[in-house]
């Protein structure tokens, strides 16, 4: 039920409209969403920049339906990346193909994300293919593997894997064998038992397992997890194994765990902050709660954690 009234109020236009214009709704997202404006993305790329925590900006409003939408959409990540070379910042972006015409139009897709990952790589940036549900996994991984990898190199694109999902085992092993930039995250969309692993212990074990393969063998991997008990596992098999800690980096969301990311960059770690920002703030936040509606708990235990550790 809790799942359904979230996803009815994604899509209530009125109800966005009045929450886009509530001081203490505002406030809120403001914590987890950077603005509505690159302006204000930058602004938090700037901030972040400063405190020595690199990022990767993230443009709300995928699966769009219409041509436009996805042309409109792959100026926005041209705009963004010049923006972000003329800052000097250090800031990728990461890019969903259901943005750029994946879900009507697989050639309008390629060709607006390989304008993107062309532009990034005029600037020396970087592009992740972001992962979405399981429903895509295999379209994005092909698309990734067989058009952009080979023609842009691993220095200028990589990809998304999520440990939920039972294949992630073996698609590490792919992207390993291919040299790819995985960025290994535990997934967060609703999906059946037969695709993804239903109990948190086994997605645990599956994040664990891919990230101690993709430490070992894997080129320059983003570990994506507030988990410290993860976080603890990962550095102590780095400094078992002699992993230097140049080789990986940690990475959060923005506005979680604050606290952890300095932490963590004060002891040595290269740390990056997922940034999303748009007009879409509010539907991206509805449809993340209700895609597990135990997310809302772990963002306001976040934060109480957070505040305690302040005091």
């Amino acid at each position: 039920m809790l799942r359904a009234g979230l996803l009815w109020l994604s899509e209530q236009p009125r109800v966005f409209r009045f929450v886009r214009h509530n001081g203490v709704a505002r406030r809120f997202a403001a914590r987890f969403v950077a603005g509505e404006t690159v302006e204000s993305a930058v602004a938090a790329l700037r901030d972040l920049n400063a405190a020595g925590l690199s990022a990767t900006l993230d443009l709300l409003g995928e699966s769009v339906s219409r041509p436009e939408e996805a042309r409109q959409a792959r100026d926005s990540y041209l705009d963004l990346l010049d923006r972000i070379r003329a800052a000097g910042a250090d800031a990728n972006v990461s890019v969903k193909l259901t943005q750029m015409g994946l879900d009507f139009d697989e050639a309008l897709c390629l060709a607006n994300i390989e304008s993107i990952v062309d532009r990034a790589r005029a600037h020396g940036s970087f592009v992740r293919v972001d992962m979405e549900s399981s429903a895509y996994t295999e379209r994005t991984l092909r698309l990734f593997t067989d058009r952009l990898l080979p023609t842009f190199g691993r220095d200028h694109v990589g990809v998304v894997l999520q440990s939920y999902l039972r294949r992630t085992a073996g698609d590490t092993e792919t992207m390993i064998g291919l040299g790819a930039r995985v960025r290994l995250c535990k997934g967060a969309y609703q999906e059946p038992a037969e695709v993804a692993f239903p109990e948190k212990r086994d997605v645990d074990a599956s994040f664990v397992a891919c990230l101690e393969r993709l430490l070992i063998k894997g080129h320059y991997p983003g570990i994506a997890t507030h988990d410290e008990a993860i976080i603890t596992h990962a550095r102590a098999f780095a400094q078992r194994n002699g992993i230097a800690r140049d080789r990986f980096e940690f990475q959060m969301l923005y506005g979680v765990r604050r606290d952890l990311q300095t932490a963590l960059r004060r002891d040595g770690y290269r740390v990056r902050v997922y940034v999303p920002f748009g007009t879409h703030w509010y539907p991206y936040l509805m449809r993340r709660l209700a895609e597990r509606p135990a997310n809302m708990a772990f963002i306001v235990g976040n934060i109480l954690r957070e505040s305690v550790r302040r005091t």
